[in-house]
């Protein structure tokens, strides 16, 4: 069976995709994958099983990015085509069966309208895959020991972010005397480039113990380092959707996007929202008090068995 997966162009949203292919794979052993998707997130599924081929996306004017696509899959008879995108190219291929998602912004979370393309209920819960040699790094990067606290105190927009101060004092709560993670270590993560690297250098600064994977580790590297730690606490960005995927008890901040539509899934996972306007607020408006609490609460709960 060969299947045509058509997902985003960014993290998050490809690795909340993640859930559809793994029910997929379960419902069709046999089945083959080729993903199309956006560059930066192709690393999503770099280590994923049944894969034959990631055909990377780059938005080029006026849409002659799918030409290219349409390309290199159009001479293939495909037995299902599923197309993440909401575009036309599913209609112009050969398929036995073709799932569409509907274009634009709507109610509810992502997950449940990628889920909904296919019918698939309840919606299935991301995962995250890596290979022996991502664990083997992530080891040696982490050794066994103290609990691992990460922070992820980056994001793709900076009204996103949560101010350095806040993430500092956070880390003396979880991990000073008496807190949920008292002794742990701290790990900071962000992504490549120098404006995650500014965005991550004032909570560097102020954590001079903490191990610093900024910018150092590909999507299947820091999905097995993030599966090694006790917590993740970070702002709304594509490190916490991998965060989440991975089981590893995840806590993403929002302020000025909407948690309804971008809450993380996973077996132990929160959105903490800042005080005002759901999707509106400033960043500010979030204590890390209230974070600290609300991490106490979600590391005793225990795992949730479904996803949304």
């Amino acid at each position: 069976m060969r299947i045509l997966f058509i997902t985003s162009t960014r993290i998050g949203d490809a690795v909340l995709s993640t859930g559809v292919i793994d029910h997929l794979m379960r419902a069709h052993p046999d089945a083959r994958f080729t993903v199309a998707v956006g560059r930066v997130a192709e690393g999503v599924f770099a280590r994923m099983p049944a894969l034959d081929r990631i055909i990377p996306i780059e938005k080029k004017r006026f849409g002659l990015h799918w030409l290219g696509l349409w390309r290199d899959v159009a001479f293939t008879r495909w037995d299902l085509v599923v197309d993440l995108r909401g575009s036309a190219i599913a209609w112009l291929l050969l398929a036995g069966r073709r799932a569409v998602m509907r274009g634009g912004r709507r109610p509810g979370h992502r997950l449940l309208h990628i889920a909904a393309t296919l019918g698939i209920t309840p919606a299935p819960r991301p995962v995250a895959w890596f290979g022996p040699a991502e664990a083997a790094k992530a080891a040696s990067l982490l050794p066994n020991g103290a609990a691992i606290l990460a922070l992820g105190p980056t994001a793709n927009w900076v009204r996103k972010v949560w101010p350095a101060d806040r993430f500092l004092t956070l880390a003396r709560l979880l991990t000073g005397p008496g807190g949920a993670l008292e002794g742990a270590r701290i790990v900071v993560l962000g992504g490549p480039g120098a404006q995650e690297r500014d965005m991550a250098a004032s909570v560097l600064a102020g954590l001079p113990g903490s191990i610093d994977l900024v910018g150092a580790l590909d999507l299947p590297q820091a999905a097995a380092v993030l599966a090694r730690c006790a917590l993740f606490v970070g702002n709304d960005s594509g490190l916490m959707h991998l965060s989440a995927a991975t089981g590893t008890p995840t806590i993403g901040l929002f302020g000025p996007t909407p948690a309804s539509e971008y809450a993380p899934v996973g077996a132990k996972a929160l959105a903490v929202l800042a005080h005002g306007p759901p999707g509106a607020a400033p960043m500010g408006a979030l204590s890390a008090a209230q974070v600290a609490g609300d991490a106490a609460s979600l590391l005793a709960r225990p795992a949730m068995e479904a996803a949304l």
